[in-house]
């Protein structure tokens, strides 16, 4: 598996455990890392993706809310809901990933979770 791909893996994991368990999610990233058991570049690139998107979530999940129609994020399945949410923060803050990698990264993740 690529490492971006491992990376993006990692991150939707740790919003789905997040989602149940954190108040705090920054304070648990570094645990997760230790349990995960991977290489300090995956860990770099979930880190970025992690933070970029708790630093812009309600700006994402805004966004969300605007284009899913009839859809309340609470009613969506989480790890759909993260999918989303990591693609959208992807897209719109991270310029040097080209957008069609990011939309068939989200699909590929899609597929297998």
């Amino acid at each position: 598996m690529r490492k971006r791909r491992a990376a993006r893996e990692l991150a939707l994991k740790f919003l789905y455990q997040a989602e149940f368990n954190s108040d705090d999610p920054d304070s648990e990233l570094d645990p997760f890392f230790e349990m995960a058991n991977v290489s300090e570049e995956i860990q770099s690139f979930t880190q970025t993706l992690v933070k970029n998107l708790l630093t812009h979530e309600k700006e994402v999940d805004e966004l969300l809310k605007k284009i899913s129609a009839n859809w309340a994020l609470d009613r969506m399945a989480v790890i759909d809901k993260n999918i989303l949410r990591l693609g959208i923060c992807e897209l719109l803050f991270d310029p040097a990933t080209p957008p069609k990698v990011v939309i068939n990264e989200a699909v590929e993740i899609a597929k297998k979770f």
